[in-house]
């Protein structure tokens, strides 16, 4: 019995979450907040949600005398069911799921212990009244979801004439250093490659991750040992991207220092569809960052090879 109530809690716990993030996903359909890609992850399917698996579980465990210890154990338990179904049921990538849980063990738990005491006092109007507001607070995010834009910079000193880093600027050499950034250690696709179709505004360029995925570029601005700015035309729909962010534009800008060294600043330019946005564009900042670095040390190392 007790192993049984044990296992209802998490069953309909991550049944609400489904139903729940699948009702949202259609209120921001219905209001046209829904990209092409896929759709907006609202502030709620991360935070209010989890809080209310949390709860729910709870209510179904709140006879069984559990210690505290215990309910950590079996949110973790229904947080895990929740990642698993993620992976199912939404499509999720690994590096996405790698991503997420933070959230949704730590909120889910948090929600088990809010509900333990909420059960414990017995109080069922107030009881009724917090998941009320939780599950009125959920519709209305649904209606002010929106995609947040950001850019991220990055600048390092290269020590070669602007002239010399502009060639490995626009097209380079495929990268054969290992990675150093945790994730890509750990297998999301990093970049290796730049090409182009013809050295000219207008001209195409791609830019090649070590998955075979492709970016395909447009040059939009081509400032010889200045400016390269280009728009991104497609990416690649991979699990890991696809209707969470949109890479928008990329820009290397090159200062000659007038010494015989270049300041390379890197820029991009992307659109989240993910929130909280204070949580996941820290991770976005971070990816684009190291992206950026190692393409830029790169591009440093061919540029100040035989100087």
């Amino acid at each position: 019995m007790k192993a049984q109530k044990i296992l209802t809690g998490i069953v309909v716990a991550n049944t609400f979450a489904i139903l729940t993030i699948a009702f949202t996903k259609w209120l921001s359909w219905h209001h046209g907040l829904l990209n092409d890609l896929g759709g907006v992850f609202i502030y709620s399917d991360f935070i209010i949600v989890p809080i209310l698996m949390g709860i729910i579980a709870a209510y179904f465990w709140r006879d069984l005398s559990l210690s505290g210890g215990k309910y950590t154990l079996f949110a973790i338990c229904n947080a895990t069911v929740a990642i698993v179904g993620a992976s199912i049921f939404l499509k999720e990538g690994y590096i996405c799921l790698i991503i997420i849980s933070p959230l949704l063990f730590g909120f889910t738990i948090g929600g088990t212990f809010i509900g333990k005491v909420m059960f414990k006092k017995n109080k069922n109007t107030l009881n009724v009244s917090v998941i009320s507001l939780l599950l009125i607070v959920t519709t209305l995010d649904a209606f002010t979801a929106k995609p947040y834009e950001n850019m991220v910079s990055d600048t390092m000193t290269i020590n070669a004439p602007s002239e010399k880093v502009w060639q490995y600027v626009v097209a380079y050499e495929p990268i054969k250093e290992k990675e150093n950034y945790w994730l890509f250690q750990a297998g999301m696709p990093s970049p290796v490659q730049s090409t182009v179709d013809c050295f000219c505004q207008g001209g195409g360029r791609k830019c090649i991750f070590s998955n075979g995925y492709v970016f395909d570029e447009k040059m939009v601005v081509y400032k010889p040992n200045i400016d390269l700015t280009f728009d991104i035309t497609h990416q690649p729909r991979d699990p890991e991207i696809m209707g969470h962010i949109d890479i928008l534009r990329g820009q290397f800008l090159l200062k000659d220092n007038g010494d015989g060294t270049t300041t390379l600043t890197g820029n991009s330019w992307y659109r989240l569809y993910v929130m909280p946005t204070w949580y996941f564009d820290t991770w976005a900042s971070s990816i684009t960052r190291n992206v950026h670095l190692r393409v830029m040390e790169h591009i440093k190392k061919l540029s100040e090879k035989n100087v």
